[in-house]
C-alpha cells in the first residue's frame, strides 16, 4: 500500500484540497467497504433484503393503489413494473440521501482524530445504497421477463438517469449532512422527509395523471419526478410517461443545489471538529 507525507499547515485545505480527495481515494474505498460489510454482516439473508424490500413494497402497492384504489397505469404498462421501476430508483434516492446526511456523525471518531478532505464521507456513503439498487434493479428484470416486456433502445439513457439520481441524493444529503452536526434534531427530521418524498413522487401512480398545467410546472418542480419518469421511460420504452421538459427543470435544479451543497460543505467542514 502506497503512503505519503501530509504537512498539516495554515490554508493546506484551501489550496490543496482537491488534490487530497484524489489521493485519499483508497481511503474512500475502505470506508465504503466498511459500511457495506457492517450493513450486512450477522445478517441470515444478507443482500437479499435488498430483493425483498421493494418485492414487498410493491405488492402492498399493487393491492392499495391497483386493486382498491383502482389507479390507472401508463397504456400498455403492466402496473407492478410500473412500480417497481419507481421504487427502484426511489430506493437508492432515499438510502443515498439518508447515508449521506449521517455521514460525517457516524464517522465522527474519524473527524476528531485524523485529517482528511471531509467530503470522502458522504461519497462514500453512496455505496451502499448502489449495491442495493443493483439488487433492486435485477428484481426488476426478473419481473419483466415474467411479464415479457423487452427493453428496447431507451435502456441507453438508463445510465443518464442513474447518474442524476446520485447526484440528487449528494445535493441534498451534503447540506443535511452539515445541519445534521450542529443540530442532531434533523437526524429525526430525514425519516420523515423521505416518509413524504415517497407520496409527493410519482411512484404508485403515473405523472400522467397531473393534466393541469399550472399544477403540472409546479409539480416539477420535485426534480425526483423527471428522475422517475425518465428512469421509468428508459427501462419500460416509450410507452412510460415522460415529458422532457420535467428532465431539463430536474437537471437545472440538481446542478444548482449541488453547487451550493459543496460551496456549503466546504466552508462549514472546518468547524465539524468543534460541533461534533
Amino acid at each position: 500500500m502506497k503512503t505519503h507525507e501530509v504537512i498539516i499547515q495554515p490554508g493546506r485545505s484551501e489550496r490543496h484540497y482537491w488534490r487530497d480527495l484524489w489521493r485519499n481515494r483508497e481511503l474512500l474505498y475502505i470506508l465504503s467497504m466498511r459500511d457495506i460489510s457492517v450493513r450486512y454482516k450477522q445478517t441470515v439473508l444478507g443482500t437479499a433484503w435488498g430483493l425483498i424490500r421493494p418485492l414487498i413494497t410493491m405488492l402492498i402497492m399493487v393491492v392499495v393503489f391497483s386493486k382498491i384504489a383502482k389507479l390507472p397505469t401508463d397504456p400498455g404498462v403492466p402496473y407492478p413494473l410500473m412500480v417497481l421501476g419507481g421504487i427502484t430508483v426511489w430506493t437508492f434516492f432515499s438510502t443515498a440521501f439518508t447515508q449521506i446526511s449521517n455521514s460525517v456523525t457516524m464517522n465522527s471518531n474519524l473527524v476528531t482524530k485524523v485529517y482528511f478532505p471531509r467530503l470522502i464521507m458522504p461519497i462514500s456513503a453512496i455505496a451502499i445504497s448502489f449495491v442495493d439498487f443493483l439488487v433492486s434493479l435485477g428484481l426488476f428484470v426478473l419481473l419483466a421477463i415474467w411479464y415479457r416486456f423487452m427493453p428496447d433502445w431507451h435502456l441507453l439513457f438508463l445510465p443518464m438517469f442513474v447518474l442524476l439520481a446520485v447526484l440528487a441524493a449528494f445535493a441534498f444529503g451534503l447540506f443535511f449532512a452539515v445541519i445534521n452536526v450542529r443540530f442532531r434534531d434533523v437526524g429525526q427530521l430525514i425519516p420523515f422527509l423521505v416518509q413524504v418524498g415517497f407520496y409527493a413522487c410519482p411512484i404508485a401512480y403515473s405523472s400522467r395523471l397531473v393534466n393541469d398545467k399550472s399544477w403540472y410546472s409546479l409539480y416539477t418542480l420535485n426534480p425526483l419526478v423527471g428522475i422517475i419518469d425518465g428512469f421509468r421511460w428508459s427501462l419500460l420504452g416509450g410507452k412510460a410517461f415522460f415529458n422532457p421538459d420535467s428532465l431539463v427543470t430536474a437537471i437545472l435544479i440538481v446542478v444548482a443545489c449541488l453547487g451550493l451543497s459543496v460551496y456549503f460543505f466546504r466552508k462549514r467542514e472546518n468547524t465539524f471538529v468543534d460541533d461534533i
